[in-house]
């Protein structure tokens, strides 16, 4: 495996990782952003030779965007709403097979402060992962302000699609 770069720290960035392996092994990502904005392609892209690995993504914000984009079905939304388990599945899968790619990451939640009920308080997070083979969603509870949850939640996107892709 090739040695990525590290950061001012000495240590390497789990984008960095993410590159290095994808790139390694001719694996491609997609993402589909709703909660972090395009976060993690920033984060991605910001990799020299991270184009070798990462096709695109579209960032969802709005639910007519997952169904048009994504292929979310409006059930889905309707039903178990845009944060849910469900939904960051079809996200995934929707970016996967539209960018064509190994991997499809989304990521779907509530950044705060406001939109929360108490079903989904601020910090709930879904995080969906799509191979050829399998779709899931991993649950999470983050905390902090705005910006604190969406780097907690690119970080944990970026640490799944490593785990999903080394396998």
């Amino acid at each position: 495996m090739t040695v990525p770069s590290q950061n001012h720290n000495g240590a390497t960035s789990l984008e960095q990782k993410l590159v290095s392996y994808f790139s390694e092994f001719h694996l491609s990502l997609a993402l589909a952003e709703s909660c972090t904005g395009g976060l993690i392609a920033e984060r991605i892209t910001s990799i020299p030779g991270s184009s070798v690995c990462f096709k695109g993504g579209v960032v969802s914000y709005a639910n007519e965007v997952k169904q048009a984009l994504l292929g979310v079905s409006p059930a889905i939304l309707e039903i178990e709403g845009a944060v849910s388990e469900t939904c960051a599945q079809a996200m995934a899968d929707g970016t996967r097979r539209a960018c064509q790619a190994d991997i499809g990451l989304s990521v779907t939640g509530i950044a705060g402060p406001g939109g929360a009920t108490p079903a989904k308080p601020v910090g709930l997070v879904f995080i969906g992962v799509a191979t050829s083979k399998a779709i899931s969603a991993k649950k999470f509870l983050f905390s902090g302000d705005r910006a604190s949850i969406r780097q907690q939640a690119a970080n944990a996107a970026l640490k799944l699609a490593l785990e999903s892709a080394v396998g």
